[in-house]
């Protein structure tokens, strides 16, 4: 079993998201100056998309300091990424970088602050994902 934490910036798209979701998560701060959640068990990410037009900035700094983290970076299981299909070839793409990086997979991407379905696809592929019917954050 498994959790989720969540980066939203200050327009709360992901913020909403994952309140729509109705899990437990735990949210990486906006200001640096704030203290990083210390996840105690696996869990899988949601981060919006920052990328320029060339694709550079695509992972919020917020989340890149998460992740530096060797502990916290060794327990993400995969991520989920959101972003603005107006952005073409960009669109999630923080959720492409992650898994490459921590080499975990992307398992899900949507617009915005999703829609209805994007919210059933995520509750179930999550629940199908930590095999359990009941997600928590320890």
């Amino acid at each position: 079993m498994g959790g989720l934490v969540y980066f939203s910036s200050a327009s709360g798209n992901t913020a909403r998201f994952v309140a729509r979701l109705g899990l437990s998560a735990a949210r990486i701060p906006i200001s640096p100056a704030d203290a990083m959640p210390e996840p105690a068990l696996p869990y899988v990410l949601m981060t919006p998309t920052f990328a320029d037009g060339e694709g550079r900035g695509a992972v919020p700094k917020q989340v890149i300091r998460f992740l530096n983290d060797p502990g916290r970076r060794a327990l993400i299981r995969g991520v989920i990424a959101a972003g603005n299909r107006n952005f073409g070839a960009t669109f999630a793409l923080s959720g492409r970088v992650i898994a490459e990086k921590c080499n975990v997979p992307q398992l899900y991407r949507f617009e915005l602050a999703g829609t209805e379905d994007d919210i059933a696809r995520v509750r179930a592929g999550l629940e199908k994902f930590w095999g359990t019917e009941c997600l928590t954050m320890a």
